[in-house]
């Protein structure tokens, strides 16, 4: 039967003009990805989205603007049969330099991708003069990203 899945993502930028991006490792593959992540049952978009970010970033946040919702059908990369609706909010915090972020992409350790089947994560940093939507993986995040640099031309 297929379902609907709703993931809640934000985009926070920092006083040094950074986007912060999610590499994570998923079942064998490597992924560029906005923080955030599924919708709970019973929770809200913002309640959803501060708590991934609390969980992601150990950062509480002020989720602001909507930003944008899927407008178009995209099936998940990760079971073939789930419709994805992600919704992308703006994001504030004046606490940006708590958060630990590498320097690298998918800067893993050897034993945390070891396991195919297993998943690792970890923040990172992206100048905005260096974004673009091949920095993000999966596509309704390149959308987001493209709409991004054409808002705000950076």
């Amino acid at each position: 039967m297929a379902l609907f899945n709703v993931r809640v993502y934000g985009i926070l930028i920092d006083s040094q003009d950074r986007l912060l991006v999610s590499d994570e490792f998923i079942r064998g593959a490597y992924i560029t990805k906005l923080p955030g992540g599924g919708l709970e049952i019973g929770e809200g978009t913002r309640d959803g989205l501060a708590r991934e970010f609390m969980e992601e970033a150990n950062l509480k946040v002020i989720v602001g603007d909507h930003f944008y919702t899927t407008d178009f059908f995209q099936i998940s990369a990760f079971n073939n049969k789930d419709q994805i609706i992600s919704i992308y909010y703006l994001v504030y915090s004046d606490k940006t330099e708590t958060i630990i972020a590498k320097t690298k992409a998918f800067d893993f350790l050897p034993e945390q991708v070891a396991d195919l089947t297993g998943t690792a994560e970890h923040l990172r940093w992206v100048s905005l003069s260096e974004l673009s939507e091949e920095t993000m993986t999966l596509p309704i995040d390149k959308v987001a990203i493209k709409m991004l640099l054409d808002k705000y031309r950076f």
